[in-house]
């Protein structure tokens, strides 16, 4: 036989598979107008245990990991056309209505603001991008951000989730676990560091040089020329530049940008010193109330998922199988469960997709726990 003959073979047995496939999910869908009429619940863990190893001792040793690789998903499909015959529209949906419908169609241009740092900030920057007449309240750490929109202070708050160089920031995700607000949107900030002292300094005297711990990591390469210079890391980039501007030393520098060097009176030594130049900081913007503006065309949720082998590989199945894009995955340890972790999911796709609240409904029933954290656009 050759090649052809073999793929032959190939392509009558893919009939087969299709024909019975497709008989399989019909009598799927006769089980879930039983349940529904019997009020019965769509998952059967025995049944589904029982099944799998009635298939695997057919087909032998062999083909044993293959096999329960394809009948997990097999399962995940005929629960999913269950569901959707079975069950109601979920709460989360209905919230989503809710939101979609209630939310104004523009996004406001006037609008409390919480930001974390001082006057200059690249937090301002962001707020200034997403609204054109800010009211900006300064906090002096990331939770006090939250608690200001979680208690009403301020509607909307602006906070940095991940930068292009440094990575992730990790206090953000935590904290977005332990406070139940909602992105609204989020903004792309290009970052340009620069080294600023008081007037009058030049590189070779300074001693100390203070910034926030992500911009310090952004100017990593940069900082690794200077010999005997102490890097001390502060709250944020604009408080670095105020605590140079205030200290009248001349032997201090501070890693913020040209903004806060005329803001704060101080002289630019150094211009464009993050290791990369197309250097982004991504901001979320946040809410009490869960708000969905026109055009959201992406979704944070977060999960914790049950401690066992293909948890994971089962939410990315199905997201594969409904075609959406998965733009972001971080874990984040619980520190009070061992070895468990909570999963942030960033997803492409329309809030006005139905295969969206279809992907969500059946994350939130199979999670151990489940946040939608909210559907959103971004401004670049």
């Amino acid at each position: 036989m050759n090649m052809d003959d073999y793929r032959n073979q190939i392509n009558d047995i893919d009939k087969e598979i299709v024909k019975l496939f497709t008989e399989r999910m019909a009598v799927a869908g006769k089980i879930g107008e039983y349940k529904k009429e019997n009020n019965l619940s769509v998952k059967d863990s025995r049944r589904e245990r029982e099944l799998m190893e009635k298939i695997v001792d057919m087909a032998g040793d062999e083909y044993d990991k293959d096999l329960r690789s394809l009948y997990s998903l097999i399962f995940e499909l005929s629960r999913s056309r269950q569901r959707k015959i079975v069950d109601k529209p979920s709460e989360l949906s209905v919230r989503m209505d809710e939101a979609v419908k209630n939310t104004d169609n523009l996004f406001p241009e006037k609008a409390n603001v919480a930001c974390q740092g001082t006057e200059g900030a690249y937090s301002q920057a962001a707020a200034e991008k997403l609204f054109k007449h800010p009211s900006l309240m300064f906090f002096s750490s990331f939770e006090k951000v939250f608690s200001a929109v979680d208690k009403g202070l301020c509607r909307f708050g602006i906070l940095p989730l991940e930068n292009s160089t440094a990575g992730s920031v990790n206090q953000i995700y935590d904290l977005m676990a332990k406070y139940n607000c909602s992105i609204v949107r989020t903004a792309r900030v290009h970052v340009r560091h620069t080294l600023v002292a008081a007037k009058g300094t030049k590189l070779e005297d300074i001693k100390e040089i203070y910034s926030h711990e992500q911009a310090i990591l952004q100017c990593n390469a940069f900082l690794g020329t200077l010999k005997g210079v102490k890097v001390i890391p502060c709250e944020n980039t604009a408080i670095a530049a105020q605590k140079v501007a205030e200290s009248g030393r001349k032997d201090i520098a501070a890693i913020s940008s040209k903004d806060c060097a005329e803001l704060y009176d101080l002289g630019i030594i150094q211009e464009n010193i993050n290791d990369m130049k197309n250097n982004f900081t991504r901001f979320i913007c946040i809410s009490k109330k869960l708000e969905i503006y026109p055009g959201a065309d992406k979704t944070s949720i977060m999960m914790i998922l049950p401690h066992k082998a293909g948890s994971l590989y089962k939410v990315l199945a199905r997201l594969y199988v409904l075609g959406i894009n998965l733009n972001k995955l971080e874990s984040r340890p619980l520190p009070e469960r061992n070895f468990e972790f909570m999963f942030y999911f960033d997803i492409d796709e329309s809030i006005y997709s139905p295969a969206l609240k279809e992907l969500l409904c059946e994350f939130e029933s199979e999670a151990q726990e489940f946040r939608y954290l909210g559907s959103y656009s971004e401004v670049i």
